[in-house]
């Protein structure tokens, strides 16, 4: 959570000196510093006890300072220095989605806006839209982003929440006084953003389990600690509830406190009308309590197989339960390969060789290198011939590496015409084309859509990345007709991609659950810009199952020869 912590510290000190005008390098230092730690999966702090803080990408001496003052103390006084002058308020407008620092210091200079209420009713002026730069679309585009924003209601990204969980788990495991332990609620269903967290346990002593929770080096505050329950703030400011409950009932008690409502429910009523109750405490006949140690004798009791907890949201689940008829849905161990990586030719931070050795980590067969086309000049895109050399570099590189099958691909932008940032030319040497929208974001519906299709349709484009380009309580989809995707996927045999950033998870659960009703192929990849990102994987595996997604969906399950003939080249 320190990683966290400190990248939205380096984000709103970009976001201040923007706003303030301030020297635009600085303002990039502190952005790309953040940007790093926002995604980095190692511990910072383990970094800076082993004095690694300056290899990381875009951290100098400057900024490593900043982040040992910060691990010591739990703060850093460049922050507070650079606040002096802005307002809470206005620092809290910072995180609306679409109204950036230099728009912000314009409506405050000309409209004295101070706080959401103020900003809101400016924006619907004729004053506002009047100024230079705005205009009608874009006070409209900032009220959208307001509205996102209070939407999230402050709710944690799935690729947050995780990592916390299984840490909090792993150092409840070593005190040796939980006989078991597991998330339960939305995190548990794998939802991609969370609210309150969540834990069940069960042990022999309840009271020393709390103590032990309610002092773990995470907590920054105990909010109460009885002789079952616990609630605490962790770093970051999330909110931890553990429950300790009996043995005898903690199937029971991990089945009803995962939920979701709607799904318990229909449990409910099956129970009802075989003369049962099923509560938190078990299965009930009458009086006499006939099961709930574990989730599997709850569901068998009945009549149900055991229902994987990302499929229970009552979307036909219970059905296909009794039917016999659930999918058996994908697993990590199922995935053979990733097929969206970014190497340090582009935007990523690691070389051809280290990211080789790292899939190898993963026992994959195969890693696709997909960096950006020139059009994505901020991420370093590359022009066709340094696509070409890289081509070359990776040929020679297959001849020496063991255990691991590099693929030579690219993430060529779809421009804003429809046409690809490459040639054809380019794109039939490589082994993997993925093709993706990086701008544009605000076109109308048909022309996104026959903007996509056109990439869809080109015999050369293996799969559309991030087919929607959300970005979780930060972008909208951009508007384009995926019943059209969908179809014209499957009929020209193009994969759609669920990326597996933690901010895009895209495909969403419903669509891809909706891409595959239609005959469409899907791949899970991470987009790893790291080589520690790899790990991703699993947060776009959790996005499959939810969506119903089977080995056979998913392309990169398939051994690397398979794969390879089953692209539509």
């Amino acid at each position: 959570m320190k990683n966290r912590e400190l990248s939205e510290i380096f984000d709103k000190m970009a976001d201040i000196l923007e706003f303030k005008g301030d020297n635009p390098f600085k303002i990039n230092a502190y952005r790309k510093a953040a940007r790093v730690l926002k995604d980095l999966t190692e511990d910072i702090e383990k970094l800076a006890r082993e004095g690694k803080l300056k290899d990381l990408s875009g951290v100098g001496s400057g900024i490593a300072k900043k982040i040992e003052e910060y691990l010591e103390t739990g703060r850093v006084s460049k922050y507070e220095e650079v606040k002096e002058g802005v307002s809470e308020g206005l620092i809290e407008l910072l995180k609306i989605p679409d109204l950036g620092p230099k728009t912000l210091a314009l409506l405050h200079k000309e409209m004295n806006i101070h706080n959401m209420t103020e900003l809101e009713e400016a924006l619907q002026s004729e004053k506002a839209r009047a100024l230079p730069g705005m205009g009608a679309k874009k006070a409209e585009n900032i009220l959208r982003g307001i509205r996102l924003l209070k939407e999230s209601g402050g709710r944690i990204p799935l690729g947050v929440a995780l990592p916390l969980v299984n840490q909090v788990i792993e150092l409840m495991k070593t005190k040796g006084i939980v006989r078991e332990i597991f998330p339960a609620g939305s995190l548990r269903r794998c939802r991609e953003t969370i609210g309150d967290i969540d834990l069940l346990a069960t042990g022999k002593d309840g009271t020393r389990i709390i103590e032990e929770f309610t002092h773990l080096p995470v907590v920054t505050e105990v909010l109460a600690a009885g002789k079952t329950k616990g609630s605490v703030i962790t770093h970051g400011g999330t909110q931890v509830d553990l429950r300790v409950v009996p043995g005898e009932s903690f199937g029971a008690a991990l089945q009803y406190f995962t939920g979701s409502k709607a799904h318990n429910v229909r449990l409910r009523e099956i129970a009802k009308s075989q003369g049962l109750k099923i509560n938190e405490y078990g299965v009930f006949r009458g009086e006499e309590r006939i099961g709930g140690s574990t989730e599997e004798e709850v569901y068998q009791i009945l009549g149900l197989p055991w229902i994987p907890p990302e499929l229970r949201e009552d979307r036909g689940e219970i059905d296909a339960a009794m039917k016999g008829s659930l999918p058996s849905l994908v697993e990590l161990s199922d995935i053979k390969g990733d097929l969206h990586v970014h190497s340090d030719w582009s935007d990523g931070s690691a070389t051809l060789e280290e990211l080789a050795q790292e899939a190898k980590k993963f026992r994959y067969e195969y890693l696709l290198i997909a960096d950006h086309s020139i059009a994505v000049r901020i991420a370093g895109g590359l022009s066709p011939e340094e696509l070409l050399r890289q081509i070359e570099k990776i040929k020679k590189l297959n001849t020496k590496l063991k255990g691991i099958t590099l693929l030579a691909g690219t993430e060529v932008d779809i421009l804003s015409d429809g046409s690809l940032d490459f040639p054809d030319e380019v794109l039939e040497k490589l082994d993997v084309v993925v093709a993706a929208v990086h701008s544009g974001f605000k076109q109308d519906i048909h022309t996104m859509t026959k903007r996509i299709l056109g990439a869809i349709e080109n015999p050369l484009v293996d799969i559309i990345a991030h087919p929607t380009g959300r970005l979780i309580g930060g972008r909208e989809p951009y508007a384009v007709d995926l019943n059209e995707i969908f179809s014209r996927s499957a009929a020209t045999g193009t994969a759609l991609e669920i990326n597996a950033y933690y901010e895009r998870l895209d495909l969403s659960d419903l669509n891809c659950r909706e891409a595959q009703k239609r005959g469409a192929k899907l791949v899970i990849s991470t987009d790893a810009h790291q080589p520690n990102q790899l790990d991703w994987m699993r947060l776009g595996i959790a996005v499959a199952r939810r969506g119903w997604l089977e080995k056979g969906d998913v392309l990169n399950t398939l051994p690397l020869e398979r794969f390879l003939n089953s692209l539509k080249r």
